[in-house]
Formats: C-alpha cells, structure tokens, sequence
C-alpha cells in the first residue's frame, strides 16, 4: 500500500479541510504504516504558483501548513511529509509527461473550464498543464492509492490515462513503468459547507472570515463564529427526511456528526424538536473540545522555523530517494542520454 496526498499551502486551513482531508491523512498515515505500507504527503507549493500569489505568503503559508499537519496528528515518523519544490523530480516528471499529455484531454478538465472562466487567453500555462503535475505527483511514487473527493476524481482519471498512454507507448508489454493508481474515497469524508451559504463549500478563499471555522481560531472566535452561522426559523426535526431543502440546518448538523463519529439520524435524535439557541452552543462546545489541542500544538510549533524546516528537508530526501528509480526509468524509457 502506497499512499499519495498532496494539500496546497494556501491561507488558513478550516474545518473543512480537517474534516474533509486531514483526518484522512491520519487514519492512511497510520493504515500504511501498521500494513508495512508508505504514506506520502506533500505540500503542493508548485501548483500554488499556477494562479497569482505573494511570494512572502507562500513561504509563510508553507510553514504554517507543516505545522497544522502536524498538530493535527500527521506524524513525520510514520508518513513522508515534504514540499515538492524540494524534490525536483516532480517537475522534471511533468516534464517528461507532457509529451504523453493531450491537449484535448486537458481542455475537457473541469476545474479548468471552472477556474479559467471566460479569460482562457489570460491564464496561466501552468493552471492548465496542473493536471499533468498532478500525475506526476503521484506516478513518480508508484502510489497505489490516492484519496481524492468528487472534485478530482477526474484528475486521477487523467493520471490513468496518462499513465496507460506512457507504458503502451514506451515499455515492453509485459514491463510497464508506471502504476495505475486507484482512488481512494474514505467511506466518511465530511463534506462541510461555509457557515452563511450552505450550499457553498466551505473555503479558505470565501472573503468573509464568518464563513469557515479556522483550526486557529480561539474558543470565543469559533463560539461567535456557531451563534452567528445563517440557519433557519424551524426547530431540528427528529428524522433526516425533513432535513431536505434546509441547506443551513444540513450542515450544522452534518458537523456535529463529523465530530462527534453519529450519523445525522443520531444527531436528531438527540436534539429533535429543539431550536438551534439550543442546538449552536453545543456544536461550538463540540468544535472548541476538538480544536482546542490542535490550536495549543500548533501555536507551539508556527514560530518555530527551524524545526517545520527540518521536517520538510527529512521528507524531502526521503521522498527524492522513493522517487529516484521511476524517475531514471522514465528518461530511459523516452530514450535521453543522461
């Protein structure tokens, strides 16, 4: 089992994303390494420079990242945490991949007609080669198993064909180079929704601030931040059917659940009937008890340079070396002489 995940160091990691991909990095981190396994997780600082970005932010965000990774329970000791700008066979890979990449497959990716919108001209070459850098992340380390949610399944999609067009193309039949990785949809990932739109993700780049709880955020923040989340004038019902249609109500209770391993019907269960001046007191209760440690850590570690920088170079030269062969065997196979 070989585990391959990356996350984009870009502003303030919410409740989202620890609901929806953090605690899952955990759970495989810890999967990969009881079976014997390896789990790899990057911080995708080469694909944060595909849209416009502030150089001093990226290197902050970068650090920052590292340490909410590890306050929330990614441990350096059991996954490979590293940055991809300091393995470089991950862009050399793209490289090489872009040869194998077609220009219609990329046109009908979704989150780049969603991204570019109607100024396809004005982008960036790299928004729409990002894709090709995705495989490349993860067919340089053979992964066997990449978590994805809805929205990039299409991407690791993508990967496979490539992956498949390369081997076809350039190994023996019986010798393929590269791994066709398969998709790895944790059975819970949460799907959490911004707190004054319940129909919208929950998301770092949402201007308002109220809209997503932040694993900074302080109790009397993420206490004000529940009481003011947009809900409706109805009671909670006693049963998930009457939920429909009630965005808001959906994803507070969709949240309480995530936290606290119910499911929705248990959630109503316990608070049916009641109104959410009942109901948002004990969610922020629930959300402070489970932020609360992972704030304290990652207040220790955020100032402390030396030691997130230590851990992206330790990841890094493993990494480098995990990639080393399959990178050597992809020149080969396209006939450099190196």
């Amino acid at each position: 089992m070989r585990v391959v995940s990356g996350i984009q160091p870009t502003g303030k990691p919410h409740l989202g994303n620890y609901l929806g991909a953090i605690v899952n990095y955990v759970k495989l981190q810890d999967e990969a390494h009881a079976a014997g396994g390896e789990c790899f997780i990057f911080l995708a600082d080469l694909h944060a420079i595909s849209q416009p970005h502030d150089p001093a932010e990226l290197t902050q965000n970068t650090r920052e990242m590292v340490a909410t990774l590890v306050a929330c329970g990614v441990d350096p000791s059991k996954a490979v945490l590293f940055n991809q700008a300091q393995v470089p066979a991950h862009a050399e890979l793209q490289w090489l991949l872009n040869g194998t990449a077609r220009m219609g497959w990329l046109n009908r990716m979704t989150q780049w007609k969603d991204k570019a919108g109607k100024n396809r001209e004005g982008q960036s070459v790299a928004l729409f080669t990002y894709p090709v850098l995705q495989a490349a992340d993860v067919l340089l380390y053979q992964a066997t198993h990449v978590p994805v949610g809805e929205d990039q399944k299409q991407h690791l999609e993508l990967a496979r064909d490539i992956a498949q067009k390369f081997n076809n193309d350039f190994c023996a039949e019986d010798a393929p180079l590269f791994t066709l990785p398969e998709p790895y949809i944790p059975p819970a990932a949460a799907r959490i929704m911004s707190l004054r739109d319940g129909t919208a993700k929950m998301s770092k780049s949402d201007p308002s601030d109220m809209s997503r709880i932040s694993l900074t955020d302080d109790a009397d923040t993420i206490m004000k931040k529940v009481k003011k989340a947009k809900t409706d004038p109805e009671p909670l019902p006693d049963n998930e059917k009457d939920l429909e249609g009630r965005a808001e109500a959906q994803n507070l209770v969709g949240i309480y659940g995530a936290l606290t391993g119910k499911n929705a019907a248990e959630v109503l269960g316990e608070f049916g009937g009641q109104g959410f001046g009942a109901f948002k007191p004990a969610l922020g209760e629930v959300l402070v008890e489970t932020l609360a440690p992972i704030n304290a850590r990652f207040l220790e570690l955020k100032d402390d340079e030396e030691a997130l920088d230590a851990i992206l170079a330790r990841g890094a030269s493993q990494a480098r070396e995990a990639g080393r062969d399959t990178l050597t065997a992809a020149y080969a196979a396209l006939g450099l002489v190196r």
